[in-house]
């Protein structure tokens, strides 16, 4: 018999299908929001008018806005944000972008709430995972301040409360977490999503797939995410096969944005993640690998790995990717070609010299050590990176 809980997350609500800036100006009004800090992917910045008319719509409520955020979100830029979120007497933050620019609203609002003035000072928020898989987060105050999303790729990481964070000095991106670093709110337009470039909103798919995959097969999935991380798959698919074949598709743009929403249900209830998850966060912050890539990459590969000791379930990932009866890594894959996708950790940039200080440092990864199948060091983990390579 099974057991579980699961918990309702602290989110008030996700908006689809309507215009971003109309939803984003009568949120900020709902949450008596008066000195909004907007923070904006920069090409989307420069190259759209999506800012503008994000700020247009805030009115006198937008208090300022902030772009020039990197990749992995870096803690000086994280740090960057919220020096400008003091000086601006920010109430309520807004992102318009990708993962990153979301990570670094959360970081922000934990960074306002535990007096984060110095780099080093991240040091003491972060979780220290260790190489035999245990965990310790240190307790850390409440955010002062809430947080409203209007993503426009589909990582996802707009609906979970914890954040991904890099220390350039270690090569190392850290994890950190509190409940209310989980936004109040989240807005999909696809519309928004038509500049996002095709390689990013496609791979971002693909990370998507990689969250209700793993949820699926998670060592302690349960049956809520099972439902939303199947129909997520039978959506993604042919969503994003659609995307591709027409990028004026916002109906199916749309559906995918919803898709990434349902991927994550489980990780909003600590439903463990495995080794493509674990392995990918170490390719972002040791090698520079976008987040979607590192699933394009990894994934099919822990797939087989994992086969022996979970087939039964990779065969509804099968089905739910429109591929009943064959393998779910040889369906993952065909959906990675027909995308036009890079499959191979080459294919990345990734340097065979790098190859054993991804392996070691994949340890230090909590989901390295919740695999469905156990990974017993770093050996193991080098034989799943040369697969790949």
């Amino acid at each position: 018999m099974i057991a579980g809980m699961f918990r309702t997350p602290p989110m008030d609500r996700v908006i689809y299908g309507h215009d971003f800036a109309e939803a984003a100006a009568a949120e900020a009004e709902r949450l008596g929001a008066r000195r909004v800090l907007v923070l904006a992917g920069s090409t989307l910045a420069r190259q759209t008018d999506l800012l503008a008319r994000l700020e247009a719509a805030l009115g006198a409520r937008h208090a300022a806005s902030l772009t020039g955020i990197a990749a992995h979100t870096p803690r000086a830029d994280v740090l960057r944000a919220a020096v400008a979120a003091r000086a601006a007497g920010a109430d309520l933050l807004m992102t318009l972008g990708g993962g990153s620019v979301t990570d670094t609203a959360k970081m922000v609002a934990l960074a306002l709430g535990n007096g984060v003035e110095r780099l080093e000072d991240f040091d003491r928020l972060r979780a220290e995972i260790r190489a035999d898989g245990s965990t310790y987060r240190p307790e850390v105050a409440a955010p002062p301040i809430r947080t409203v999303c209007i993503p426009v790729t589909l990582s996802a990481g707009e609906y979970t409360h914890f954040a991904g964070c890099t220390d350039p000095l270690r090569g190392h991106k850290d994890s950190y977490a509190h409940p209310l670093m989980m936004p109040v709110s989240v807005i999909l337009d696809p519309a928004a999503a038509r500049f996002t470039p095709e390689w990013l909103f496609l791979s971002t798919g693909i990370r998507a797939v990689d969250h209700a995959v793993e949820d699926v097969l998670s060592v302690n999935s349960q049956p809520l995410s099972d439902g939303a991380s199947l129909h997520a798959l039978r959506l993604l698919a042919p969503g994003l096969r659609a995307v591709r074949a027409d990028a004026g598709n916002d109906a199916a743009r749309l559906d995918c944005q919803v898709a990434a929403w349902l991927s994550v249900i489980g990780s909003q209830n600590g439903v463990a993640k495995g080794a493509s998850h674990g392995i990918g966060h170490v390719l972002g912050g040791l090698a520079g690998v976008p987040h979607g890539y590192t699933s394009c990459v990894m994934l099919a590969h822990v797939l087989r790995f994992n086969r022996a000791v979970n087939a039964p379930r990779q065969a509804w990932v099968a089905d739910a990717l429109g591929c009943p009866g064959q393998d779910a890594a040889d369906a993952v894959a065909a959906l990675i070609g027909d995308l036009g996708l890079p499959a191979r950790l080459r294919d990345v940039g990734v340097k065979a010299a790098q190859l054993d200080a991804i392996a070691e440092g994949s340890l230090h990864d909590r989901w390295v050590h919740t695999n469905p199948r156990k990974l017993t060091g770093a050996a193991d983990v080098r034989a799943l990176l040369d697969a790949a390579w």
